[in-house]
């Protein structure tokens, strides 16, 4: 079990900033999660991590062993890729045993760790198949395979679902986590999708333009957003001006249009402008003690399956999406009361700027 330290690492490609001096702690036999949108360099840490990219700035640790300047092969990581990147000329073994066969482990011994790793991912009986001719979930595993046949000291995976239908993505996410536990790996997860980040990983790094916004276990990071992208980023959201009324220690209340909302106090105080950001889940048709109501029009109501996706316009002050159960959908033009959980809204000082490149990039 390796432990990973990566400390002010900057990186360039020409005059697009990549990592803006990125430092972070990866316990030996964590699962950590590299969560952001496109572009905001997640996978460049992860290469830098990997020795496939070499930092500007700052230096990479493994069990306090400086390998910034090591090769890939020297580090003891091995790196799954968002293609696989199987050979496809080589069967399913010689795809597995390739890493083993440079290294020059015997074929005897090779013989045996390809049919370990073969039992241990499922897929007995398809080393003599090519990749074409094989499944998604199927090259998904191979890829895998051919990384801890090598028994690494550290598994590197980027965006390793991403080329999956949602059902397989869901059941192999699973599986890569129980995996991980078996084995006892330090292994580093990036990907852009939340809840896929938010269900395998130990702890979770949400990165926004080549910056760490918030380091936590998944329920810290989503439950408890430190910075404005980060609760807007996380579940799905909607956001509402007003000004701070009154603050009361970890709450405060905020005048949005004719309402008075009941929210988390995430660095504001009475008088700010607030950008009140509230997650789906935070409403509900019933009122309950604490809750705050709210009054809007209905405007959309789509059925998603487990839950009717309702978007609800408040006075003029913007809309308010919620989710809430088939049996409680409302048909689009009527007029509804919702009751807020304060402990999911979150006033966060309103920079108009930074609202309006969150909204673009949602």
């Amino acid at each position: 079990m390796v432990e990973i330290r990566v400390e002010g690492v900057k990186k360039r490609f020409g005059k697009t900033v990549a990592l803006a001096g990125v430092s972070l702690h990866v316990k030996p036999g964590e699962l950590f999660a590299i969560l952001g949108p496109s572009g905001c360099g997640k996978t460049t840490l992860l290469r830098i991590i990997a020795g496939f990219e070499y930092p500007d700035e700052g230096r990479v640790y493994f069990d306090g062993r400086d390998v910034t300047d090591m090769r890939p092969d020297e580090r003891g990581a091995v790196m799954v890729f968002q293609n696989w990147a199987l050979w496809p000329h080589m069967t399913v073994y010689d795809n597995i045993a390739y890493g083993l066969r440079i290294r020059k482990v015997p074929e005897d011994e090779i013989r045996k760790r390809v049919k370990r790793v073969l039992q241990l991912l499922g897929i007995e009986g398809l080393e003599h198949r090519y990749p074409h001719q094989l499944s998604g979930g199927q090259q998904q595993r191979v890829a895998l395979a051919r990384a801890l046949v090598v028994e690494p000291k550290v598994l590197l995976l980027d965006e390793p679902l991403s080329n999956l239908d949602a059902k397989l993505r869901l059941r192999l996410r699973g599986e890569i986590r129980k995996l991980q536990r078996r084995l006892g790996i330090t292994a580093i997860y990036v990907t852009h999708d939340q809840e896929e980040a938010l269900a395998v990983a130990d702890r979770v790094a949400v990165m926004h333009a080549g910056r760490i916004e918030q380091i936590g276990t998944p329920e810290e990071v989503y439950k408890y957003p430190r910075t404005l992208f980060t609760a807007v980023f996380l579940g799905k959201t909607s956001v509402l001006r007003g000004k701070v009324l009154r603050s009361d220690g970890d709450y405060v209340l905020v005048s949005v249009g004719s309402h008075r909302i009941k929210a988390m106090n995430c660095g504001v105080k009475e008088g700010d402008v607030a950008a009140v950001i509230i997650k789906a889940e935070a409403a509900s048709l019933e009122p309950h003690d604490g809750a705050t109501p709210i009054e809007g029009d209905v405007t959309v109501s789509m059925y998603i399956g487990s839950y009717v996706e309702t978007r609800i316009a408040v006075n003029g002050q913007g809309e308010i999406i919620v989710n809430l159960p088939p049996a409680m959908r409302l048909q689009p033009g009527r007029r509804a009361t919702l009751y807020l959980d304060p402990n999911l809204v979150y006033a966060f000082p309103y920079e108009a700027e930074e609202i309006r490149e969150l909204a673009e990039e949602a």
